[in-house]
């Protein structure tokens, strides 16, 4: 029987678990619970009343978040430069054009931009997901674990 080898590169990476709570400081957001999706290429968070606008020369888009998982008391108003549109695949298989910003998050002790498409993700069981683009060569995921940072 052959086994995978797996190339090492010279760094270690840190373990994060399948959900995870991280902020987005700009955003004012200091807390929210997010799934580690690696079936996901891009990170998406629940968005509500997303609306564009010029500002000088930059086009920006404003937007709502209820960051607490089932609770819709707590609002939280964000804009953002906007930094294209994309056509995004969801899981239900349907594509749908989604306005993307680029934010710092951060995850513990660390701290790095994404790219973050906008959506409502109402009917969803997490607000946001964190998807392989913004975890590439940052992390390695512990599926059987949660919230280690």
């Amino acid at each position: 029987m052959v086994k995978n080898k797996i190339k090492h590169e010279k760094k270690e990476l840190p373990l994060i678990g399948w959900r995870e709570y991280l902020t987005l400081p700009i955003l004012n957001i200091d807390k929210i619970k997010v799934k580690i999706d690696t079936g996901a290429r891009t990170s998406v968070i629940h968005a509500l009343h997303i609306h564009t606008y010029k500002e000088k020369s930059l086009e920006m888009v404003k937007f709502e978040v209820h960051p607490i998982q089932r609770e819709t008391q707590t609002t939280i108003h964000c804009v953002a430069p906007l930094l294209e549109y994309r056509h995004v695949t969801n899981s239900g298989g349907h594509t749908q054009l989604r306005p993307v910003i680029v934010t710092p998050i951060q995850l513990g002790d660390y701290q790095w931009n994404i790219e973050l498409t906008l959506t409502n993700r109402d009917v969803m069981g997490f607000r946001m997901l964190l998807g392989r683009q913004a975890i590439k060569k940052r992390f390695l995921i512990d599926c059987t674990k949660s919230f280690l940072h």
